[in-house]
């Protein structure tokens, strides 16, 4: 029964695949990826704004100590939220956050907003939403939590596949946590093990106000075509909103589209008139300077020498400018750049395959070993999935062999005792360069799941400041210190043994995990 119930979802239709369009890159340094303004709002920020974090442990204060700050705004999109104790600690903060604000003059300012995907935030008796309940309870002006529901998951399918596994047909799979005009950019979700052993990527964007707009904006878009959490632990719809999966699939689908893509092009308009009208003052701050000397350059503000564009992908909407920019970052990599790719569930899709084996670009592609895999250990089928992971590795790297590709494209495995590893992202460096200009950090793991099925965000981050690409460059050092280069050898280890049943359902369900 379980088998059957694992194949369930393969009675929904395939989506077919459309590949990005070729796009030329201009010719200099970093500014070589300012084609992507083209898709996306481009955000031209200062590099002292920007601050990588390294540990679970330094995500998890700072998390609460923007919470206690906050003074406008909170917005945290995540998978899910945990029931532990350093869970409740956090909805504590936002508690007392909220108190502080409803006890200040005036109308209280304070604004939570909380989105998380249905399916996972409702698994269990004790879950996210009863996590949650308190504050909605207490504060029902001025707190929304929002459940996405994918469109995917309707009918038949709905009833027949159970909790957990109704997980695989589509998730809200984003994770941004902004207070007030700070933003931080992970693929960390809020749950303990983030906050402790699960090493994930995390960078905070300070004083970015225009970032954080852009942000909230993306999340409250998501939040008003999703289900709504009342006090009483019901969910509804807004008023007037399509149903997920009761109504209209096409119909959702598109008010959806129309929403999110509101929001990409009113920002990317709003960058565009902010660019022209730095560029006109600039020019004129210029002719003002050589007038009347250094006094007047105080008052200037500097030039931006790192830019962000957000990269979103809801395919179900048919929104797909994180596959475009991906597959466009992929293909023009020049020979002798490199770039190091890094997910904690190997599984690329044929394009990214495709182009990781037929490109010019030196790869370094950092994985989880079985040990580190967050499904290690786990009960009932999901128990094999770091087996089917081990599978779908060694066809990888065979055809890297079969290729001779094997200097080129590198596989290294993470692993580090007592902890899961579930970093993702990439860095590139430029042929020549010892430090990266660009890098990826975000929700997507390069898999078929995150192209195809899942809400995805991340950022590119493109710099021309040293400091920043040093920062960068030591985050992907640090990570990839803990891991070990993959050989024929390693295949060959009690430990990779792969049963055949693991072999044979593999390629019927790879696209749903």
């Amino acid at each position: 029964r379980s088998s059957w119930l694992l194949l369930a979802p393969l009675l929904t239709p395939p989506i077919p695949v459309i590949t990005a369009p070729p796009c030329s890159l201009c010719p200099e340094g970093a500014h070589r990826f300012q084609w992507i303004r083209n898709l996306v709002p481009e955000f031209g920020i200062s590099s002292s704004h920007v601050k990588v974090l390294s540990s679970p442990a330094e995500f998890y204060e700072l998390l609460k100590v923007q919470i206690k700050a906050a003074k406008q705004r909170v917005v945290m999109a995540s998978l899910y939220l945990g029931t532990g104790l350093l869970e409740q600690e956090l909805v504590d903060c936002l508690e007392e956050t909220l108190e502080k604000s409803l006890q200040a003059k005036g109308s209280p300012d304070l604004r939570v907003s909380i989105l998380l995907d249905y399916t996972r935030g409702s698994r269990g008796r004790k879950n996210s939403r009863t996590m949650l309940i308190p504050l909605l309870q207490r504060f029902p002006e001025q707190v929304r939590v929002s459940l996405f529901h994918t469109p995917n998951l309707r009918g038949l399918l709905r009833l027949l596949i159970p909790e957990r596994f109704n997980e695989t047909i589509g998730l809200q799979h984003i994770k941004v946590y902004l207070f007030d005009d700070n933003v931080i950019l992970s693929g960390a979700n809020l749950s303990d093990l983030y906050f402790t052993n699960r090493q994930d990527r995390y960078v905070l964007l300070r004083d970015s106000p225009e970032i954080a707009d852009f942000f909230t904006e993306l999340v409250d878009a998501i939040g008003d075509v999703s289900l709504q959490l009342q006090q009483d632990d019901t969910v509804q719809m807004m008023e007037g909103m399509v149903h997920p999966y009761q109504g209209d699939k096409v119909a959702y689908c598109e008010i959806a589209n129309r929403r999110v893509m509101e929001v990409i092009n009113s920002a990317r308009t709003r960058q565009e008139l902010l660019h022209a009208k730095t560029f006109h003052s600039s020019q004129a701050g210029s002719i003002l300077l050589s007038q009347q000397g250094s006094q007047a350059s105080g008052n200037l503000k500097p030039e931006p020498d790192t830019w962000i564009y957000p990269l979103i992908q809801m395919k179900p909407f048919g929104i797909q400018i994180d596959e475009m920019v991906t597959e466009t970052l992929l293909t023009e990599a020049e020979r002798d750049a490199r770039i190091y790719l890094t997910t904690g569930y190997f599984n690329l899709t044929q394009a990214y395959m495709d182009l990781i084996l037929g490109t010019r670009a030196e790869y370094r592609i950092l994985l989880a070993s079985p040990e580190v895999n967050g499904f290690f250990g786990a009960k009932g089928v999901a128990g094999a999935i770091p087996a089917a992971y081990v599978y779908i590795e060694h066809q990888f790297y065979s055809e890297v062999c079969c290729l001779q590709q094997q200097e080129r494209v590198q596989l290294q495995e993470y692993s580090r005792a007592g902890w899961t590893f579930h970093a993702k992202g990439l860095w590139l460096y430029l042929a020549g360069s010892d430090l990266p200009c660009l890098t990826l950090i975000g929700s997507p793991n390069f898999g078929y799941r995150s192209v195809h099925r899942d809400l995805e965000a991340q950022v590119a981050i493109v710099t021309e400041n040293k400091a920043l690409q040093q920062q960068l460059h030591q985050e992907q050092e640090q990570l990839y210190l803990c891991s070990g280069v993959v050989s024929t050898s390693t295949f060959e280890q009690p430990n990779r043994y792969v049963k055949l049943w693991v072999k044979l359902v593999t390629p019927l369900i790879k696209n749903f995990f």
